[in-house]
Formats: structure tokens, sequence, C-alpha cells
């Protein structure tokens, strides 16, 4: 199972990208409560909510930094 980078919980990877549905424009959407996931330098990283995620953004160097240490 991926661990989120930002609070080190464990993520299930098949919730996380489990489809909900599609939006009107046939994106495919995702629940975001049961995890999210972003595609960051060749890797996919996991993340359980949103507001994880959006601190990863803010700064992934740091965060790659410290689960390489």
């Amino acid at each position: 199972m991926p661990t989120d980078l930002v609070c080190k919980k464990e993520i299930d990877e098949a919730d996380a990208r489990a489809e909900t549905g599609q939006t009107r424009y046939g994106a495919t959407e995702v629940d975001p409560l049961k995890g999210t996931r972003i595609f960051h330098n060749g890797s996919w990283y996991y993340f359980c909510s949103l507001d994880c995620r959006t601190k990863f953004l803010a700064s992934p160097d740091s965060y790659l930094a410290q689960s390489s240490a």
C-alpha cells in the first residue's frame, strides 16, 4: 500500500483510483474523501485527502527528501 508523504497514513490504492462517475465532458471522477493522487516527476503519489495533496504540491522536494531519508 502506498503511504501519504505528508501525514504518513497508508492509502488504499484501489479506493483512490476508483471511478465514481464522469464529468459532462467525459473525464473520470473519483471520490477525494477516499484518497487522491498526483503524477509528479514520473511517479504517482497518493494522499489521504486534498489537504495533504495541496501541502505536498506547495513544497514537493521537502516531502520527497523526508521520505528518502
